[in-house]
């Protein structure tokens, strides 16, 4: 089974680059998005529905912003809007859809990058999501959490680790979540099958030609609970693929 996680930054703008006609090459049997920018209403959805796909989506209350979908090949037997805590769910940020034998979950964490407000809301956001993904693991251990995660957990997932320090993203207390999060119960599955493989990354900033100089982030992930380890194939990133700032990350189970 392939497994696709992409931030695309704006569904409608992607679309416009041939978003669609890729998933078709592509062919993911389930694709998990991030920043929709949309409701579902403004968003001609029928090439991915001819393509086999059911449509789950979550928008954000607020305008052209936010909000996650998961494209599914595969019928789910239960689908969970959000997590349950009003304050992130009106910005659209989680999306789960149930399966005979396993969960997957689309998730937009939220950026800091704006300031100390938004700093101070992702960090809440972090101790809550904690909670919630191991409350979830107990009920649900075969579980997929896909999606921008906002965070480079080590020197390896970033370019220049030691200038940007004391970026939003790579703070110390940020990198300290994600290693107790792992930790936890979760598989960074990209870093499981690609333990040492450097200059891999999944964003990288629109300024200064950072994109054609490989000068990037990796900030999207595929953790699996410790229970589906067994189950991973193969984890690599689609650096070539250009409809967004991001690029797509590929997840291969059995």
């Amino acid at each position: 089974m392939k497994i696709i996680s992409y931030n695309v930054n704006g569904i409608r703008a992607a679309m416009q680059k041939g978003f669609v006609e890729w998933v078709g090459m592509e062919n993911p049997d389930i694709i998990c998005l991030q920043e929709l920018k949309a409701e579902i209403e403004q968003v001609d959805v029928s090439g991915l529905i001819d393509l086999g796909y059911e449509i789950h989506w979550h928008s954000a209350q607020k305008k052209g912003y936010s909000g996650v979908g998961i494209f599914s090949k595969i019928k789910p037997a239960h689908v969970v809007v959000g997590c349950g805590i009003e304050k992130y769910d009106s910005e659209g940020r989680v999306l789960r859809l149930d399966f005979e034998d396993f969960s997957i979950m689309s998730v937009y964490m939220p950026s800091g990058s704006s300031g100390d407000e938004r700093q101070g809301f992702k960090m809440e956001w972090l101790a809550d999501f904690h909670s919630y993904a191991q409350a979830l693991n107990q009920k649900i251990p075969n579980l997929i959490i896909a999606g921008d995660y906002n965070i480079c957990h080590r020197p390896i997932d970033i370019h220049n680790p030691k200038s940007n320090a004391t970026s939003s993203g790579f703070l110390p207390e940020e990198r300290e979540w994600m290693e107790h999060f792992i930790q936890s119960g979760f598989v960074d599955t990209f870093r499981h099958k690609n333990p040492e493989t450097a200059h891999q990354y999944s964003w990288w900033s629109y300024r200064a030609g950072a994109r054609a100089k490989n000068l990037g982030w990796r900030i999207d992930y595929h953790m699996a609970s410790k229970a589906m380890e067994n189950r991973i194939q193969n984890a690599y990133i689609l650096q070539d693929v250009k409809h967004s700032d991001h690029c797509p990350i590929v997840l291969e189970i059995n």
